[in-house]
Formats: structure tokens, C-alpha cells, sequence
């Protein structure tokens, strides 16, 4: 790694701005060198480096890489003018609040051959990540279904996106990453409890590519707060945490060496041992960051391309259409962005 750290520019202080500063504030190997907000830095996040109104006086300042937490629908326009400024950008999720804007903002920064990514911070949770490896070993043989929760209390910061966008994004990104495969279509019922023109609940039914099944409960409208994600497969089930970072395993109560046995024999299953695992517990968005700052040095892409991000937008809209219409809705293929 270099010796030299990387001048790093931060668009938004807001609630999830704040986060990031903080973090880059102690990242090794970088240095936060400006921050841009024209409310200010109201949270006082900024730590002493300038606080600029506008985006061509934070270029001004010699940037490495940016991170992008502004508000969803400023995304494009900002995140378009720090590509054409040949500037790696951290997008905080979701990519943009519709597909045509997803679409440009990804061809922007492949057309300029610009460094990019999306900041799907589950990604780096460490129950998460235990349980795709383990997904990858072949602890439970083939899957069948993937359910994700994610509920609680409204959050007054979110005015411009319903929890779809906002919440429903991280498990769409979550399920196709651990399962290494696609949605191709979904189906999905909404609320709106809280006055405001976007939903705040959500439960969809999903298909993956390769044929599982997917069940997500998002909701703004629950004083419990819940982030499960459960896999369930031939041998048991995963269930991660990803509040606590805990990773647990249900296994079936027999083993049947073959498919063919396992039809012909099949009347249910059983409960079998219950294994909870140990798993070191670092912060997700530190990981994070250390793998943008390495994949703006040239080592790794162990993170969202905008290719994933603008596919989770594509579902997330599709679930939206789905609503509306009260019919599966298909998921659209991506166009070839694969170096987005």
C-alpha cells in the first residue's frame, strides 16, 4: 500500500454522513481532506477539515476518491460530475431512486473507466459473510429459500424514498450476493400508515435465477428492531443476525446420502443439533472502507459494483410495479455493464 495517503471528499453530513466521516476520519491509508453539506455540518462530524457549499470547490481541494451520502435523488447529477472528473466514488446505496438514473449514473462512470461501488454495508457483516461461505461450502446442499426481516421505527432522516428504496434495497443485495445469482421475477403488497406519499411496509415473494424462493418483511412501522436473514436448504438452515453479528445452524435431524433417497424417503424433517458459531466481530463499515481505499489503490473489487446496485434497483422498482399492479412483476435483464 502506499505511503502516501488519499485525500478523500465526503458529499453529505447527514445521519449516515456523519458515519462515514467518522470513519475516515482514523482510515489508515487515507485522509479526509474536505467535506460538502450546504446545511453545514450540523452533527459537527466533520472533524475541523473545510465544510464547502458547492461541488467544484470540494474538487478544488485535490481529491483521491469521494464518498457520496447525499440525499438518493441527488445521486445521479452529483455522482455523473465526480465521473466525469475522473473521481472513484463510494455511492451509498441505493444507487439511485429509479432505474433510468441507476442506468446513466453506472454507464457514467464505466464509460470514463472510473473506479466505483455501492455501499451495501451488509455485505460486510461479519454473520452475513460466514454464512455465504458457508452457502459456498455446501453446508446445506441445495437452497430452497431465502427470508429476510428488517422492520422498526420510522426514520424522521428519510423523506425522498418509501422503504423499499431505502430498507428493501439491502436484502434484494443481500440475497442475490449470498446466493450468487439473480432475481428473476416478484410479486409484493404494500402499506402506507404513516401519511407520507411513500410506502413504509413492504412483503414481497421473489425468484432467483436458479429457482429459490425469496420472502422479505420490510417495515418502518415496527417498535422492534429486526435484521434476520434465514436460508434454508437440504441439510437445515442459517439463520445470521445482523443487529448482533451472530450466525446460527438448524440442522435436519437425518442425513440421506443421495437426492433420489431423499424423495423417496421425504415425509418432513426433523429437528436436529442447533450450532451457534464463534465469528470475530468487526464493524461493517470499517470493512468497507478499507476495501474502497484498496480498490482505488488496485487491490480488490471484494465489494457492489454498480452493476449489482443497478439491479437492485431494477427489483426494487419491479416490486414497486408489483403493487401497484397486484401481479408478479418480471425483473429486467441488465445491459452489458460488466466492467460497472
Amino acid at each position: 500500500m502506499s505511503t502516501t495517503a488519499l485525500r478523500v471528499g465526503l458529499i453529505g453530513l447527514g445521519q449516515m454522513g456523519r458515519h462515514h466521516a467518522r470513519v475516515l476520519r482514523t482510515l489508515a491509508g487515507a485522509q479526509l481532506v474536505g467535506a460538502l453539506d450546504p446545511n453545514g455540518d450540523r452533527y459537527r462530524a466533520a472533524g475541523g477539515v473545510p465544510v464547502v457549499a458547492d461541488l467544484d470547490t470540494l474538487l478544488q481541494l485535490g481529491l483521491d476518491y469521494a464518498v457520496l451520502a447525499c440525499p438518493t435523488l441527488l445521486h445521479e447529477p452529483v455522482g455523473t460530475t465526480l465521473a466525469a472528473a475522473g473521481i472513484p466514488t463510494l455511492i451509498e446505496k441505493p444507487l439511485a431512486g429509479d432505474p433510468a438514473s441507476a442506468r446513466r449514473l453506472a454507464e457514467a462512470f464505466h464509460t470514463a473507466g472510473v473506479p466505483a461501488a455501492v455501499g451495501y454495508v451488509e455485505r460486510f457483516n461479519p454473520a452475513l459473510i460466514a454464512l455465504r461461505q458457508r452457502l459456498e461450502d455446501g453446508q446445506l446442499g441445495d437452497v430452497f429459500s431465502v427470508a429476510t426481516r428488517r422492520t422498526g421505527p420510522y426514520p424522521a432522516r428519510i423523506t425522498d424514498v418509501g422503504v423499499i428504496h431505502d430498507l428493501a434495497t439491502h436484502d434484494l443485495d443481500l440475497t442475490a450476493w449470498i446466493t450468487g445469482t439473480r432475481f428473476t421475477s416478484i410479486t409484493a403488497r404494500t402499506a402506507h400508515r404513516s401519511g407520507r406519499s411513500h410506502e413504509d411496509l413492504l412483503a414481497a415473494v421473489g425468484q432467483l435465477a436458479d429457482g429459490t424462493i425469496t420472502h422479505h418483511q420490510v417495515s418502518w412501522l415496527s417498535p422492534l428492531k429486526e435484521r434476520t436473514t434465514t436460508v434454508t436448504g437440504d441439510h437445515g438452515i442459517l439463520i445470521a443476525d445482523t443487529l448482533t453479528a451472530d450466525l446460527a445452524y438448524w440442522a435436519n435431524g437425518s442425513t440421506r446420502t443421495t437426492q433420489r433417497e431423499a424423495l423417496a424417503a421425504f415425509r418432513g424433517v426433523t429437528e436436529g443439533d442447533v450450532t451457534r458459531y464463534a465469528i470475530p466481530k468487526r464493524e461493517p463499515l470499517v470493512a468497507e472502507h478499507e476495501v474502497f481505499r484498496d480498490l482505488v489503490l488496485g487491490h480488490g473489487h471484494h465489494t457492489a459494483t454498480l452493476h449489482d446496485g443497478l439491479h437492485a434497483v431494477l427489483t426494487a422498482h419491479a416490486a414497486l410495479q408489483a403493487s401497484r399492479n397486484g401481479a408478479t412483476t418480471a425483473v429486467p435483464n441488465l445491459t452489458d455493464l460488466s466492467a460497472a
